[in-house]
């Protein structure tokens, strides 16, 4: 058991958990309180030893999947849609039902379509989760059209089985039956919405069924190191901003405000302590008296750190619009850490955005408005660094002082414009510190029309930051 809880830990950490010794010693001290049988009081037991955010349960999730697919048989772990208790249940009535559990064993099926719909029709209807399981298992047999060695993703079969099994249709059928057997044949608007909910979780649980097959069988076919290597998928802190789907940067928007709250909590640590105040003189000498008068006991006053100014200068043209938003959000979550923060965004005309985020109490809602509202087109919409970059100094580069840092984001694909790399260059002699965030890997860097060689010149330090794992330590070294 102990080889078991290794080789998860292992494919954990190999999908991006952080993972601690302290942590899997909780997770064996676990497995001793939970029946190995119960595969669903396994997963919540490791789970709650090995995930440390939520952000995390569907890496987590798939990996238990994959990992517990086959494996979990020798240890005598329920391996999912096809354990025998979920067959016997299904098989042990009469007749028709007892020809559902043995194709189920054989993965093949001896009714036609139209009785395996009726079955799963009634096996919803009642909610029979056995027969839904062993049924689940006749579908993919019959539908997924599964080959072995065919590099397709599990997806595919997913999409092929539940389009054959009609779940709209079987939703409204179920819903029809629920009115049928309501008195005067009604439901109320409650009633109605109560019961859409209770059939949609039925039906949830018939689609999950299909899935851990599809991926029981994948597994059989492939291995699992294979399949869950295929399966594996970013967590929030590792996405890619330039190239995140919408479902990744929902993904984002949920984790960027608990990761604003950690930053704010561990940058104000850092100023309290990190720091220490000018020799107090007096109190010195005073407590060298017990020492003969020699000062082993040096007395500093209480630190009264400043906090520096911070200027933001961020593209938001549509290439690098997801890593400006995100950085923005959180630069201005954590603007208690600043003694003041100003924002300017560019395409290529630039324009000011400071009062946007000071007359709004929520951050997500001003990125959105600087996202419709700011005056950033200048000609024809696409990046110019070099007119941005002239405007801003010539509006506003006399704010700039030796208390302020500047991050200017983007991508510094200019289009071939002339890139005004002197703005940078007196920008930098001006203030404390200049950094450029770029979005893209570094190994894109100075091909094509970027000229971030020529700005990063003039710059303290030119930073990848593609994804929040990068963006959050970088803030957190930046004062």
């Amino acid at each position: 058991m102990l080889e078991l809880l290794t080789g998860f830990v292992e494919e954990l950490r190999a999908a991006g958990l952080p993972v601690s010794l302290t942590e899997s010693i909780d997770a064996a001290a676990a497995m001793h309180h939970v029946p190995m049988e119960d595969r669903q009081a396994l997963k919540y037991a490791l789970a709650a030893t090995l995930v440390k955010s939520a952000d995390h349960w569907r890496a987590f999730d798939t990996a238990f999947e994959v990992f517990f697919s086959l494996r979990g048989e020798r240890y005598g772990i329920d391996a999912g849609s096809g354990n025998s208790s979920a067959e016997t249940a299904a098989a042990g009535s009469d007749g028709q039902e007892g020809a559902v559990g043995a194709a189920g064993a054989g993965g093949g099926s001896p009714v036609s379509a139209e009785d395996l719909a009726e079955q799963l029709y009634r096996a919803l209807l009642f909610g029979d989760d056995g027969r839904l399981v062993a049924l689940a298992r006749m579908a993919v047999g019959r539908f997924a059209g599964m080959e072995p060695g065919r590099p397709v993703g599990g997806t595919y079969y997913l999409y092929r089985t539940l389009r054959q099994l009609d779940m709209d249709g079987l939703r409204g059928r179920l819903l029809d039956a629920a009115r049928m057997q309501a008195p005067g044949g009604a439901l109320s608007p409650l009633e109605e919405r109560l019961m859409s909910d209770e059939m949609q979780q039925r039906l949830t649980r018939l689609r999950n069924a299909v899935e851990d097959e599809i991926r029981r069988r994948l597994v059989a076919d492939r291995g699992a190191q294979a399949l869950a290597r295929s399966l594996r998928s970013p967590l929030p802190e590792e996405i890619d901003f330039m190239h995140a789907t919408r479902d990744e940067l929902l993904a984002l928007q949920r984790a960027i405000r608990p990761l604003s709250r950690k930053l704010a909590v561990r940058l104000a640590r850092k100023r309290r302590r990190g720091r220490t105040g000018p020799l107090d003189f007096r109190s010195t000498v005073r407590h060298s008296l017990s020492t003969g008068g020699v000062p082993v006991d040096l007395r500093f006053r209480p630190p009264h750190p400043a906090k520096p100014e911070l200027v933001v200068i961020a593209d938001i043209s549509g290439s690098v619009a997801s890593f400006a938003r995100f950085t923005l959000h959180l630069v201005h979550a954590l603007s208690d850490q600043f003694s003041k923060v100003r924002s300017f965004v560019f395409i290529d005309g630039i324009d000011e955005v400071t009062e946007i985020f000071d007359r709004s109490d929520d951050v997500a809602e001003a990125v959105h408005r600087v996202n419709t509202e700011a005056d950033v087109v200048w000609v024809d919409g696409h990046s110019d660094y070099g007119h941005a970059l002239g405007v801003f100094w010539e509006r506003w580069g006399h704010g700039i002082t030796s208390r302020t840092s500047v991050l200017v984001l983007g991508d510094a694909r200019n289009n071939y414009h002339a890139p005004q790399a002197w703005v940078l260059q007196e920008v930098g002699l001006r203030a404390r510190h200049l950094y450029w965030l770029n979005p893209e890997p570094r190994s894109y860097w100075g091909s094509g029309d970027s000229v971030v060689d020529v700005y990063g010149a003039h710059c303290d330090e030119v930073v990848e930051v593609r994804n929040l794992r990068q963006l959050e330590h970088f803030v957190s070294q930046l004062t």
